[in-house]
């Protein structure tokens, strides 16, 4: 899952939101690194992850793209499933996309201490909107330009694009099987 989905997943309040993006920036153990609040949040991050990795539906829609694209595919059905969601907000949540997006940003501006790549792109994220842009498909070709452009191997993501559109409807389905049960998952975990 990216961004957008694990900040569904995580919960509402401020540091349960922190911790939902903190997941993908913080490595290694926490043992009191942050709030306890964020913390938890970190933690749920990566057991959504750990979910989400080994699932049989994700193995499947990894197993749809060629051979040569498995080792990105991971990347791809990510950017993919918060497109699905996006496009689908409705379906799983009660609060307008861009009302939550908003929310998200302003959590963000307000929190003086951000991991550091997180503090270098939240001012961006913001300002393009891009919790709100995964609504509209064509919005992955940027981000599969940019995150082209942090890869040693840039080339590894090359095509994908391509291979999105035609995986279209196959991978929707897979988001549609999937999510229902990450969100099942996540409640179960917060009990």
């Amino acid at each position: 899952m990216n961004y957008l989905a694990h900040l569904h997943l995580g919960g509402g309040e401020p540091q349960q939101l922190l911790g939902s993006l903190y997941g993908d920036f913080v490595k290694g153990p926490l043992a009191g690194r942050f709030p306890a609040g964020i913390e938890a949040g970190i933690q749920l991050h990566r057991r959504i992850d750990a979910f989400t990795d080994r699932h049989p539906l994700i193995e499947r829609a990894r197993a749809r793209f060629p051979a040569a694209r498995r080792r990105t595919s991971g990347i791809l059905l990510d950017l993919f499933f918060d497109h699905c969601l996006a496009r689908d907000w409705a379906d799983f949540a009660d609060e307008p996309l861009g009302q939550f997006a908003g929310r998200v940003y302003r959590v963000l501006a307000a929190e003086a201490e951000l991991p550091e790549r997180l503090a270098y792109i939240a001012p961006r994220m913001a300002a393009q909107d891009w919790l709100g842009s995964y609504t509209d498909f064509a919005v992955l070709e940027q981000v599969l330009l940019g995150m082209s452009r942090r890869l040693s191997r840039p080339q590894m993501l090359a095509g994908a694009m391509g291979e999105l559109e035609r995986l279209y409807e196959p991978l929707s389905e897979d988001f549609r099987a999937f999510y229902p049960q990450l969100q099942a998952f996540v409640s179960a975990e917060a009990r």
